[in-house]
């Protein structure tokens, strides 16, 4: 058993201090993962990469029990509470300023390098992800990984245990069932 199986296994098992273990094995990743995310964000306000990372730390904390099964599922559980911290953040911001002259952002192939500045479009984002999930559980994943984690597609293939051509067409889907629903 490596290092990492062993380290899932005792998180799962409750024990507080195999995540701060996890988290120093897994740290640069997520740190990767962060970055990717908020790299070309031009607003001050928002989160840096290390205080992504380490609000991500204390959301897991704070969770309780932690349960992940390997590598792929702990990954795309961070890139859904990186999702909620900057939807969350998204959210303080856009009550502190209640309206604005807010640019439209369209989601498209380039979101991942890109920031979204619209506190409202970000967070409509997120409400129809999360009807979205209802029925269509994997396409979330793919999202949140791609547009709030700035995975590629070979990365989230390998993550979710895919192939790549199924990920690619997993986003192309998930954009246009957004488009419509944001439309």
């Amino acid at each position: 058993m490596n290092e990492l199986t062993q380290l899932f296994a005792a998180v799962n098992a409750g024990d507080r201090g195999a995540i701060d273990r996890l988290m120093l094995v897994m740290y640069q990743e997520l740190r990767q993962l962060a970055h990717r995310r908020l790299n070309a964000s031009p607003r001050g306000n928002m989160l840096e990469t290390t205080g992504l990372v380490h609000e991500s730390y204390l959301r897991f904390l704070n969770a309780g029990r932690l349960r992940v099964s390997d590598r792929a599922h702990f990954m795309a559980y961070s890139s859904r509470v990186m999702r909620s911290i900057i939807v969350d953040l998204s959210r303080a911001h856009r009550a502190e300023r209640r309206g604005g002259g807010a640019l439209q952002v369209t989601l498209n192939t380039q979101v991942a390098h890109e920031a979204c500045t619209s506190d409202d479009h970000l967070i409509r984002i997120n409400e129809v992800l999360e009807e979205l999930s209802k029925a269509e559980p994997r396409l979330v994943q793919v999202v949140e990984m791609r547009y709030f984690g700035g995975l590629n597609e070979r990365e989230i293939a390998e993550m979710l245990g895919l192939n790549e051509r199924t990920v690619e067409r997993d986003w192309q889907r998930a954009r246009l069932l957004l488009s419509a629903a944001l439309e």
